[in-house]
């Protein structure tokens, strides 16, 4: 399985991120648990950010990560989408979110209904102090802020993310529906 493959079966390629190859490497880390795409993450597991930690082979690139949610307020009514709930600039390669500049604070995921993607992306900047935070955390918009700031989306992945009581998995309509 290709590491953008699991993007593409939840419709994150698609509602957050066109088609793109992975260049960089990004490992999550929630609680000394590596993040694998798709896993499913109760709130009591995200309450404090993670450790990320990005590849390359330069300290002279500079990244971006952001993690978004592109189902709030609902799966069903996704008002908001996509919520930006963390943004960390100028990470050097082969360093980690630690490394960087936190302009946007960790928010930890609290989903009220439904089962929500929570989308980490990278994104490989022009250069250092290129990339400036948004005015609001709802209707924050990936595609849009890579044009804005000419980035290139380099690593993705994401988990399932549903309040405590809730069980099941994501549903997702055939196209033809």
């Amino acid at each position: 399985m290709s590491a953008v493959e699991p993007l593409v079966l939840a419709h994150v390629i698609r509602d957050v991120l066109d088609s793109f190859t992975p260049t960089a490497s990004l490992r999550i880390t929630y609680n000394n648990s590596l993040l694998l795409a798709g896993v499913e993450l109760k709130p009591s597991a995200v309450v404090n950010k993670p450790r990320v930690d990005v590849g390359g082979t330069d300290l002279r690139v500079f990244y971006t990560l952001v993690l978004v949610d592109p189902d709030a307020p609902s799966p069903s009514n996704p008002s908001l989408r996509e919520y930006l709930h963390w943004m960390v600039v100028d990470i050097p390669g082969t360093t980690g979110a630690s490394f960087g500049q936190e302009l946007v604070f960790y928010e930890r995921p609290e989903p009220r209904s439904g089962i929500h993607r929570m989308v980490f992306v990278l994104f490989r900047q022009l250069g250092r102090e290129t990339v400036f935070a948004p005015d609001m955390r709802h209707n924050f918009n990936c595609k849009n802020f890579a044009r804005q700031y000419h980035l290139d989306t380099v690593a993705a992945t994401y988990f399932n993310c549903q309040r405590e009581a809730g069980s099941g998995g994501r549903r997702f309509r055939s196209e033809s529906s």
